[in-house]
């Protein structure tokens, strides 16, 4: 029995006692994301690439530029080869001996035998 009494005792709750809690002053331990040298290392890396970006703009404006004036060039030079091969063709065709003959006789002029001379390229 003596046991048994031992597991009935009771057991007196005590009250909790809540300590009061001190106050400290907080410190307000702001955690900034980025320090002062990071910012700037940032704006540095922002703006070299912004002037590499622009570099790039640049060479390619320029570039466009000079690959329209080639173009342009290589048509002006088309054009004055047409214009050659047509000119070529017109000379051929009024320096034909028949052509100039009559032109010769429009003129009043005529043939002598005696003051041709036969002119041979070597």
């Amino acid at each position: 029995m003596a046991m048994h009494a031992r597991n009935q005792q009771t057991y007196i709750q005590q009250p909790v006692v809540n300590p009061q809690p001190t106050i400290q002053p907080q410190r307000k331990q702001e955690r900034k994301i980025f320090t002062k040298g990071e910012k700037i290392l940032f704006v540095m890396f922002v703006a070299v690439i912004t002037m590499f970006s622009v570099m790039i703009l640049q060479t390619q404006a320029s570039i466009h530029t000079s690959t329209q004036e080639i173009q342009s060039i290589n048509q002006q030079i088309e054009e004055t080869k047409k214009q050659n091969t047509d000119l070529s063709i017109q000379v051929s065709e009024l320096s034909t001996y028949e052509r100039v003959w009559e032109k010769a006789k429009e003129l009043g002029l005529k043939l002598n035998e005696q003051n041709v001379k036969v002119v041979t390229g070597q």
